[in-house]
C-alpha cells in the first residue's frame, strides 16, 4: 500500500525526497524512478517524437502528497514550473484526508469523430437516412483491423446534428461515438472517420470534407466530489496572525465560487486555478494537454455562456461541499506515454489500470488546486505563498546560488518587496557581508 501522507517532505535535500518516494512505493519502486533526476528523454528518442529536433526543455517535477482518492492512497507527479502549486494542492489533500479524501468517478471512454457533409440537397433527408442504416455503418467501421477492437473497443453509437448557421450556410454533421478503451484515442477515431467517409457519401450524395475528433470530449467525463469538515478550515494567518474561523473560509470559498459561476472575467481565472492542478499531471503522464484544456474551456461555455467548472456549498452539517465535473480524454497506452519514459514512471508510480482511474486522479487534484486558490485569496491572499515562493526564482535570476538563494528569497519575502533589482542589492550585501 502507498502511503501518500509523508511529512515534513517540502523540508527534506533533494537526495532526501526520492529515498522518502522509493520508500512509500515500497516494495514496487521501479529503477526507471532515475529517470527522473535526468529527465528521462533523451535526444535521440526525441528526435523521433516531433519535427526538427536539436535538443530537450525541462521543467520541474515535484510530487503532490497527502491524496486519497476512492479510498487509496496516491503519490500523484505533477510537472509544472509555477510555485507554490503542488504545495496548495498537498494542503488541500491533507484537509479533505480527514474525511475520506475525494470520490471521483468518470464513464465509459467514448470519444467523438466528426464528419462534416458538404453540398447535401435535402439535409432532413440525408439525416434520415444515416440514421436508418446505423447498424450497418457501424459493422463496418469494426470491419476494420484494429488494436483497440481487440482491446473490446470500436464503434458504439451515430448521431446526426443539421448546423443551421455557419457563414458558409447549412450543413451536416455526423458524429461517430467510438470507445477507445485505455488509449486517449485521437489517432483511432480520426482513422475510423476517414473509413467511414465514403459511405456517409454515397447515403447523402452530399461531400464529407472534414474528419476528425472533437476535443469536447462531453461523452468522456470524470468528477470529483470532496467534503471538508468546517474545523479543519479554521487557521492563524501568517499576515499579522490574523485567525479565520472555519466559517469564515468556508463562506469566503462559496462567495468566491458565486463570483466565478456568475462572471466570465473570474471564472476565466477560476478555471485557470483547476487547470494549474490537471494540467500539471497529464503533462507527468505523456498526456495532450493542450487538448485537455480546450474540451475544459468548452465544456464551461456548453451553456452559451463562460462560467465556473467547480461548485463549492455547504452541507446541512456546514461542512464545505465541493465538486468538479469536466472532459478528461486521457490514455496510459500509446502516444507519449509508451514513449517517454519518465512518463511511463509516473503511470506506474500512481499504479493505475485504466483510463478512467487516472481521469480520477487528475479530476481530483484539480479540486484540490482550486480549493487551494480560493482559500488563499479570501484569506490571505494569493501573493503570500506564491510571492514567497517566487522569490527563489527570482534570487536564481539575480545570480544567487547555493545557501544564498533562500537568505536572498527570505529577505525579499519579509520586506514583501520581491523584485531583480532588491534581489541583486540583497545578493551584494551578502556578499560583503562574507
Amino acid at each position: 500500500m502507498t502511503n501518500s501522507r509523508i511529512a515534513g517532505f517540502y523540508a527534506l535535500s533533494l537526495a532526501e525526497r526520492r529515498a522518502k518516494l522509493a520508500e512509500a512505493f515500497a516494495p514496487q519502486t521501479p529503477p526507471e524512478l532515475t529517470s527522473w533526476t535526468t529527465g528521462g528523454l533523451s535526444v535521440e528518442t526525441a528526435d523521433h517524437m516531433i519535427e526538427n529536433v536539436i535538443g530537450l526543455y525541462s521543467l520541474p517535477l515535484g510530487i503532490a502528497l497527502n491524496f486519497t482518492v476512492n479510498g487509496r492512497d496516491v503519490l500523484i507527479p505533477m510537472v509544472i514550473e509555477e510555485p507554490s502549486v503542488v504545495a496548495g494542492a498537498s494542503f488541500m489533500a491533507k484537509l479533505a484526508r480527514s474525511n475520506g479524501g475525494f470520490t471521483a468517478t468518470s464513464t465509459e471512454p467514448l470519444m467523438i469523430g466528426q464528419l462534416q457533409v458538404l453540398d447535401v440537397e435535402d439535409l432532413d433527408k440525408a439525416a434520415e437516412q444515416v440514421l436508418a442504416r446505423k447498424a450497418e455503418l457501424l459493422t463496418y467501421v469494426d470491419g476494420a483491423e484494429s488494436s483497440l477492437k481487440s482491446r473490446g473497443g470500436g464503434a458504439r453509437d451515430l448521431e446526426v446534428r443539421i448546423v443551421e448557421e455557419s457563414p458558409i450556410g447549412k450543413f451536416l454533421v455526423v458524429h461517430l461515438i467510438y470507445d477507445v478503451r485505455d488509449a486517449m484515442g485521437a489517432n483511432a477515431v480520426n482513422t475510423a472517420c476517414e473509413r467511414l467517409a465514403p459511405k456517409i457519401e454515397e447515403i447523402t450524395g452530399g461531400r464529407v470534407h472534414l474528419k476528425i475528433l472533437s476535443n469536447l470530449t462531453d461523452k468522456r467525463m470524470a468528477k470529483a466530489t470532496c467534503v471538508i469538515p468546517v474545523k479543519e478550515l479554521a487557521f492563524v494567518g501568517q499576515i499579522g496572525n490574523l485567525s479565520y474561523t472555519g466559517e469564515e473560509v468556508r463562506d469566503g470559498i462559496i462567495a468566491a465560487y458565486a463570483f466565478a459561476a456568475a462572471d466570465p472575467y473570474r471564472a476565466a481565472t477560476h478555471n485557470k486555478g483547476i487547470m494549474n492542478g490537471v494540467d500539471p499531471v497529464v503533462i507527468a503522464t505523456g498526456n495532450d494537454w493542450r487538448a485537455i484544456e480546450a474540451g475544459a474551456h468548452a465544456y464551461a461555455a456548453r451553456n452559451g455562456r463562460y462560467t465556473s467548472l467547480s461548485t463549492w456549498s455547504k452541507d446541512e452539517s456546514g461542512n464545505l461541499v465541493g465538486e468538479l465535473e469536466m472532459p478528461l480524454a486521457v490514455g496510459i497506452v500509446g502516444g507519449a506515454t509508451k514513449v517517454h519514459p519518465a512518463a511511463q514512471v509516473a503511470i506506474k508510480l500512481m499504479d493505475v489500470k485504466s483510463t478512467g482511474e487516472l481521469a480520477e486522479i487528475i479530476v481530483s487534484v484539480g479540486l484540490a488546486q482550486n480549493m487551494a486558490a480560493l482559500r488563499a485569496l479570501t484569506t490571505e491572499g494569493i501573493q503570500r505563498g506564491h510571492m514567497s515562493l517566487h522569490a527563489r526564482q527570482v534570487a536564481i535570476a539575480a545570480g544567487a546560488s547555493g545557501d544564498l538563494i533562500e537568505k536572498v528569497a527570505r529577505q525579499m519575502a519579509e520586506e514583501r518587496v520581491v523584485r531583480i533589482e532588491r534581489a541583486v542589492e540583497i545578493l551584494k550585501s551578502l556578499e560583503n557581508g562574507k
